[in-house]
């Protein structure tokens, strides 16, 4: 196979694997499973990535490549507001999905916490450089550290996430970040 059909699967195993575990959690989402949603055989998927946990963390890291380049071009807020626009398609049901995964995983995996650190640390950093860049440019307010302003757009995250996860409505929120960015600017 070429390196263009060896990424294209990647990203097909990727996708599969990002929806079974969305929808089972990590300990439901069996191999079997995995197989089905994904459409490939345990060999073609595990070529691939070494194990399931090799498996879950690769999609969750790709999650996250994709926030960080969005927080550093436009910022934590984009982010939130990409989540709102695609409330509902099975790409950010699986999206948040893996991202309640990572959370129940720090709490109970000591291990997995160690492992993710770095990954957690690239958001922040990403969102404290941004928010740095737009103070420095005058565009932020100035009574309020920038470590404070990014605590602030992180809490506002979580929430957002939290109520994507259980399923409330998505009227007004556009509204809501409105509010949550012009709490930050100047």
């Amino acid at each position: 196979m070429s390196q263009d059909q060896l990424d294209a699967r990647r990203q097909e195993i990727l996708s599969g694997a990002r929806a079974c575990f969305a929808r089972y959690g990590y300990e439901g989402a069996t191999v079997r499973r995995l197989e089905e949603q994904i459409g490939l055989s345990r060999g073609a998927i595990f070529h691939h990535f070494r194990d399931k946990d090799s498996l879950f963390l690769a999609v969750a890291e790709d999650d996250v490549t994709t926030m960080v380049e969005t927080v550093a071009r436009n910022g934590l807020v984009q982010v939130m507001r990409d989540l709102l626009d695609r409330a509902g398609e099975t790409d950010v049901a699986g999206w948040l999905g893996t991202q309640l995964e990572v959370s129940r995983r720090l709490r109970t995996d000591a291990e997995f916490a160690t492992r993710w650190a770095a990954r957690s640390a690239a958001i922040a950093a990403a969102t404290r450089e941004r928010l740095q860049r737009q103070h420095d440019a005058g565009a932020l307010r100035d009574d309020v550290p920038v470590t404070v302003l990014a605590q602030f757009l992180e809490l506002a995250y979580d929430g957002l996430v939290l109520h994507l996860a259980d399923g409330r409505p998505v009227a007004d929120l556009h509204r809501v970040l409105d509010v949550v960015e012009a709490a930050v600017r100047r």
